[in-house]
């Protein structure tokens, strides 16, 4: 009987297992940290170190010119005792209530009209966001003639429906009604810009189905496009808080003239003076920079306490 041969291995190849080469790291990636690396020079020269400088110099008396005297934590001790910061406090809060809700309302109603247009849609978002891109001393100026007590067009159409005249820049709720109407108009068309994005993202099918089950407009509006609209109201909300809570030049350039203080005053009896401008006047006025330092950071901490209830409410109520 034949015997089969057995059969061979064949012969084991040896591969040389290359090296891991070592990563390069920066070297290797540096014309990519080189094309970046203006944007975040610019934020350290213009934003971190004069952020940490003022913090720095809230702890601190200084006119601007001479030396920097150490003062601890007593302008803060003052900040919170101080009555005209706290009625900068109010006199913000209030402007920015009087402008903040009528600008949210009309920008969602006006982005719902936009929303439904057939034609020309282009052309009125374009009308709609010139505001808010036209200069606001220019705006300013506008409304000053608007709210002028003898000539103003409020005035006028006030006496052709036999009503009397209201000095608007010259009274409390009247400087703060004019400087709110003023940043209602500017911001009025970019939120409706805003929610027309958000309203675009609602599925036509959800439509179609609540006018299957007979909702009409109203009940359709409030029980699916509002629903859906939360994050969009959230970001509206925030972003208008932070803004509003931070105006200057409305009432800055709009009641310049109408007190005999300085132009950071708010108009007569500071009716319109903001927290921004009381920080102009505290630093530029009266030269104390570092009580001024101090009352930056306290409207941080406003617009940040602000923001976190705004989002909170409507969390609590999106969970809810």
């Amino acid at each position: 009987m034949a015997t089969v041969p057995a059969l061979e291995k064949p012969p084991v190849v040896m591969t040389e297992i290359p090296a891991v080469q070592p990563r390069k790291g920066f070297r290797k990636y540096w014309h990519l940290y080189a094309a970046i690396s203006p944007f975040y020079l610019l934020f350290l020269a213009f934003g971190l170190i004069p952020v940490g400088f003022s913090l720095y110099l809230s702890f601190h008396r200084w006119d601007g010119l001479g030396s920097m005297e150490w003062a601890g934590l007593s302008q803060y001790r003052y900040l919170v005792s101080d009555s005209d910061f706290w009625q900068s406090i109010g006199t913000t809060v209030a402007i920015w209530a009087l402008a903040t809700f009528p600008m949210i309302f009309l920008a969602m109603v006006t982005a719902v009209m936009l929303n439904s247009a057939v034609r020309f849609k282009n052309a009125y978002r374009v009308a709609f966001f010139l505001p808010n891109v036209t200069s606001v001393v220019a705006v300013a100026i506008v409304f000053g003639s608007v709210f002028s007590t003898n000539f103003g067009l409020v005035n006028a159409l006030l006496q052709a429906v036999g009503l009397d005249q209201v000095a608007w820049l010259n009274t409390p709720w009247g400087i703060k009604i004019a400087i709110a109407t003023l940043m209602t108009w500017q911001w009025t068309g970019y939120n409706a810009i805003i929610f027309l994005a958000g309203l675009q993202t609602v599925p036509g099918e959800l439509y179609e189905a609540a006018r299957i089950d007979g909702a009409g407009p109203v009940q359709t509006f409030f029980r699916v496009t509002l629903p859906l609209l939360r994050p969009t109201l959230l970001f509206v909300l925030v972003v208008s808080t932070v803004t509003g809570l931070q105006s200057f030049s409305e009432a800055q350039v709009l009641l310049q003239n109408t007190a005999n203080e300085s132009t950071f005053s708010g108009g007569p009896g500071h009716s319109g003076r903001t927290m921004v401008l009381y920080f102009f006047q505290q630093t530029f006025d009266n030269n104390d920079f570092g009580y001024g330092a101090a009352v930056a950071w306290g409207i941080f901490l406003v617009v940040v306490l602000f923001s976190i209830i705004n989002w909170r409410l409507l969390q609590r109520r999106d969970e809810a």
